[in-house]
């Protein structure tokens, strides 16, 4: 292996950019993507994802003999890549099954230029095992090549928080793996060159895709948990927040909120460990119970909303409820898994008329997924009988939310970050 590779980067989206851009910054490298308007617009020197700055991406697209980034939809350049990163999505279907087609795709496409010597790693969340279980006999087949004799693979797994500035990618501690000792070294030792925050090596390439999935199936099933206490302590007037605070005076209670569990790690991963443990004759039982409880709370925040409005006789059928929010977190422009969409479906079960606001969102994303025509601040000229603050965006807790709200109008708190005094219901 060369001492100064040249790497590919394939899937240029929340995780793949800002790994690019790291690495760009000491090395050569390639980002790879399918979508034409992508590769487009980050060449233009923008990424409408937000998590890399305009201006932190122009400086590295200015190549020079070293370092650098050229982004291209061309798969032929990745014949130059010596390290191949692969970072594409791993979602669910209707059915909530893991849909690994992207990562096939993917070693299918790496497969046409892998050369002998060549490392593959892989970063998409899987359930153990995929890496070399249907990951390497793709490439195998696309490239004619033996694994572990002509070719190598790792596995490092994506720790990516949309929209957080703090703990961007090269501050957060990586977990790292390779297919020989002396590959999970190389591995190891190359990521630690930009991950500033350090790396851990696992023992092998299954151990570091548990590591992941478990991450975030811990923190559904916890939220799951707040999520449960939030429906009993409702039924029995007690306010849950309040109820947190004090347990929280306890130094060893973790403190989780309730709300609605969306975006592409958290609602999606444990599907994946889940679906692995049925394969080997295991029922996770808590797992799919935490995965049942979330997956269900944007209906029943529909539902405590239509409540509260009967109570106040507001107007339900016809009636018009506001939505504020529709990404899957605050202050961040990703809609994927979003369940702010399970709120206003709900609400138009009722029949009722729902417009949707978010000053974060692209317009056209919301038109094209969910088929709502997406409002702007400026744009809400109305009062409504409901509004529900679904994400906590900066903008929305700066705003008098009265304003929107008409004489019997309910006021629903899902992120109870508005004044208690100021609502109607929260989690």
């Amino acid at each position: 292996m060369k001492k100064q590779p040249c790497i590919a980067i394939i899937g240029l989206g929340y995780v793949g950019l800002p790994l690019a851009v790291a690495f760009a910054e000491q090395f050569k490298v390639i980002g790879f993507d399918i979508n034409k308007a992508r590769v487009d617009e980050l060449n233009q020197g923008h990424d409408h994802t937000l998590e890399v700055e305009d201006d932190l991406l122009q400086s590295v697209l200015k190549e020079d003999e070293a370092s650098g980034l050229t982004i291209t939809a061309s798969a032929e350049v990745l014949s130059q890549a010596d390290i191949h990163i692969v970072t594409v999505p791993t979602p669910t279907d209707k059915n909530r099954q893991p849909v690994l087609t992207p990562l096939i795709k993917a070693s299918e496409t790496i497969g046409q230029v892998l050369k002998k010597g060549d490392i593959v790693v892989y970063e998409s969340t899987v359930y153990p095992g995929v890496t070399e279980e249907v990951c390497v006999p793709v490439l195998e087949q696309s490239s004619g090549l033996v694994f572990n004799t002509d070719f190598y693979a790792g596995y490092s797994p994506e720790r990516i928080n949309p929209g957080d500035k703090t703990h961007t990618v090269t501050k957060i501690l990586k977990v790292t793996s390779g297919s020989t000792p002396e590959v999970a070294q190389y591995i190891d030792q190359l990521y630690a060159k930009v991950i500033t925050a350090g790396t851990h090596l696992a023992p092998s390439i299954k151990v570091a895709e548990a590591a992941k999935v478990i991450e975030n199936s811990q923190r559904d099933i916890n939220i799951a948990f707040v999520n449960e206490l939030s429906k009993i302590f409702r039924l029995l007037d007690i306010d849950t927040d309040d109820v947190l605070e004090a347990a929280a005076t306890k130094w060893n209670f973790i403190k989780y909120t309730p709300g609605l569990v969306g975006g592409h790690c958290i609602g999606v991963d444990p599907y994946y460990l889940a679906q692995k443990a049925i394969e080997v004759g295991y029922n996770p039982e808590i797992i799919l119970s935490g995965r049942r409880m979330n997956d269900g709370m944007g209906r029943y925040v529909a539902s405590e909303v239509i409540k509260l409005m009967l109570n106040k006789e507001a107007k339900v059928k016809n009636g018009k409820a506001l939505v504020l929010g529709i990404t899957f977190k605050e202050n961040c422009p990703d809609t994927r898994n979003t369940k702010a969409i399970d709120v206003i479906e709900e609400l138009k079960a009722y029949n009722m008329q729902v417009d949707v606001c978010d000053p974060w969102a692209d317009k056209a994303e919301v038109k094209s997924l969910f088929d709502i025509n997406l409002l702007r601040l400026d744009e809400v000229s109305s009062t409504y009988d409901a509004v529900v603050l679904a994400v906590s965006h900066h903008q929305f807790l700066e705003l008098d939310l009265s304003n929107y709200q008409n004489k019997n109008s309910v006021l629903f708190d899902v992120k109870s970050c508005l004044p208690k005094a100021q609502v109607d219901g929260r989690l």
